[in-house]
């Protein structure tokens, strides 16, 4: 008896996220798409000294400065999209830069936008939703409208049709975009339309949080808006912030790949997996290469990194059993 007391005890000593922690690390699934996340991470973040110790790079164009590795129609000479030894993943037609590298940095740029653009989005989420839902009246009426309005159309129509009005604000149409502005233009459009699905959910759990007993308290003993928010009500909201989060990242990545196969986002010759998925297309029916290995990367990403976020809710869901 006195062992399983302690047992008891132990069990009931630990954090909320210790439990959660126990919970994920028995999660095979969630376990194997955590690492598959992490990987291709590191490999975006690395993708400079990966290509510096591959020996190649994305931008410079090998099978026109070789002879030898493009035959007369400009594809390569070699079977599987000119898979060999020296070129991991093959050579692109045309131009015949390195697939391998050019997927390295096509990661390396699709994350960072979706990453960047996730963080944003939830820091806006968050602020709006938890001050309209704490403040109510007629401030939570004008945020709740303008989430209504926001969840009414779809977000890729507002990309693709807000992006370009952003950079013609910047750039004249005779002149290139820099990249950084595309990127910039980018995360912001989908930041500024992309808040109000969490905003609306923390409204909601902030209008059942404030009338419970524990935020009544801390108002009598004179505690201030801000403490209340800060150590009352955000930690009862890290389950749904985070989970959020997690739908949000892959939803970004796709999101940004397809405004770039649609040619509204990032453009050759700057690296993307939308880039290299519309390059692919032109060439599928000759060679299925060009389109395999960004193809199979973006859904191996995503699909793990949907199942993470499965595995992350039913962790902090304490009456989740799997």
């Amino acid at each position: 008896m006195p062992a399983k007391t302690t047992t008891a005890q132990g069990t009931e000593s630990r954090s909320p996220g210790r439990l959660a922690w126990n919970r994920f690390k028995r999660d095979r699934t969630g376990v194997i798409s955590a690492f598959v996340v992490i990987f291709f991470f590191v490999i975006g973040i690395c993708a400079p000294l990966i290509a510096k110790l591959y020996g190649k790079d994305p931008y410079t164009t090998y099978g026109m400065n070789i002879p030898g590795l493009l035959n007369e129609f400009n594809f390569p000479v070699k079977p599987n999209g000119g898979i060999d030894g020296e070129y991991w993943f093959g050579i692109e037609p045309q131009l015949g830069r390195d697939v391998f590298t050019f997927l390295l940095y096509g990661i390396r740029n699709s994350l960072m936008i979706a990453a960047a653009a996730t963080v944003l989005t939830t820091l806006l989420g968050v602020v709006v939703g938890v001050t309209a839902g704490y403040l109510g009246g007629k401030t939570d009426y004008f945020v709740g409208r303008v989430i209504d309005i926001l969840l009414a159309f779809p977000q890729t129509l507002f990309f693709i049709a807000f992006w370009p009005v952003v950079l013609a604000i910047f750039v004249s149409p005779e002149e290139n975009t820099p990249v950084w502005l595309t990127v910039t233009s980018l995360i912001a459009v989908m930041t500024a339309f992309g808040w109000a699905s969490i905003a609306r959910l923390l409204r909601g759990e902030v209008l059942a949080l404030r009338e419970r007993e524990f935020v009544e308290a801390a108002k009598v003993t004179g505690a201030s808006p801000a403490r209340i928010i800060f150590k009352e009500l955000l930690p009862n909201l890290w389950t749904p912030i985070l989970i959020q989060s997690t739908l949000l990242l892959p939803a970004y990545v796709t999101a940004e790949a397809g405004l770039a196969f649609l040619g509204v986002g990032l453009q050759d010759p700057t690296p993307d997996w939308g880039v290299m998925i519309q390059n692919g297309a032109k060439f599928y029916q000759d060679d299925i290469t060009f389109m395999l290995f960004p193809g199979v990367s973006m859904v191996i990403f995503v699909v793990a990194f949907n199942l993470l976020g499965d595995s992350v809710r039913d962790a902090l869901d304490p009456k989740t059993k799997r």
